[in-house]
């Protein structure tokens, strides 16, 4: 089936308003919803086995990143934002950034996805279990060489599996560095704009020439795809956010971890009928 095709295009729409509103409705970053719909989508679209993983990951980054702009800007707003922690945490984000999506590149399609099973089984468990926890929050200064170590760390997991990386980004601020819970989340945010700028030019470079990429594609980055889903996925994630306010929202969380387990281990069967 072409890539332009009016069934494709309408299924890429669907899913790019799809994945916003649940991210909207669920508070979760749009990645984790992203990926799987395009592991799924990419097939129908026509694209090869072999780089539908890559694709899926590079074109999922570059959707997040206007997104994690104008997450960032409201929370800057709010005064959730502490630039001198941001650019120390960028730093880090931008190698880990590097390491990650290089180290997907160079691995095989059934791996990718896998490993992206594994990923959402161990999210949604959290999600289902996890009870808050809120250490005492630190009184003196962050170490650069700490912030660097968790923008490290977010930034390779994001550019890895194709997604935000606040979902570890958060905890980790949080519980090892001891910020408060509203200054976590905003410095992930700024973090997110950084890992996955740096992690979709990775994903460029490294599908540069590959001839299996559909047309348009800059590397392993659907633009087409990318251009149509992002301004969708912003709109309908406002949505959902109001639509949040008027149901039960752990109930609706919990189910969704339920589809993410279910999903997960569909991904990760992939990784173990290939060995």
């Amino acid at each position: 089936m072409s890539f332009f095709s009016p069934l494709i295009v309408t299924i890429f729409i669907l899913l790019g308003s799809t994945a916003g509103f649940l991210a909207g409705l669920l508070g979760i970053g749009g990645g984790v919803i992203l990926v799987p719909l395009f592991l799924w989508a990419f097939p129908l679209a026509g694209v090869h086995e072999d780089i539908v993983a890559h694709l899926a990951f590079g074109t999922s980054l570059a959707i997040i990143i206007p997104t994690a702009i104008s997450s960032t800007l409201m929370h800057r707003r709010h005064g959730n934002v502490n630039w001198h922690q941001v650019l120390w945490l960028v730093m880090g984000g931008v190698l880990g950034a590097f390491v990650g999506g290089t180290a997907a590149s160079f691995l095989s399609g059934p791996w990718l996805k896998g490993l992206f099973g594994l990923m959402l089984i161990t999210v949604a468990v959290r999600m289902f279990f996890a009870k808050p926890y809120l250490p005492p929050e630190r009184e003196t200064g962050v170490p650069r060489a700490h912030l660097c170590g968790v923008g490290l760390v977010g930034g390779g997991f994001s550019a890895f599996f194709g997604i935000g990386g606040g979902v570890v980004a958060v905890p980790l601020m949080v519980i090892l560095l001891q910020m408060p819970a509203h200054l976590a989340v905003g410095n992930s945010s700024a973090l997110i704009v950084a890992s996955s700028l740096f992690g979709t030019l990775t994903y460029v470079v490294h599908g540069l020439g590959n001839p299996l990429v559909p047309p348009y594609s800059l590397g392993f980055v659907s633009a087409p795809v990318a251009t149509l889903i992002a301004p969708l996925s912003i709109i309908f994630a406002s949505l959902g956010v109001r639509v949040a306010r008027r149901v039960d929202h752990g109930k609706l969380l919990k189910i969704f971890a339920f589809l993410l387990i279910i999903i997960g281990f569909r991904m990760a069967l992939i990784l173990l009928l290939e060995r």
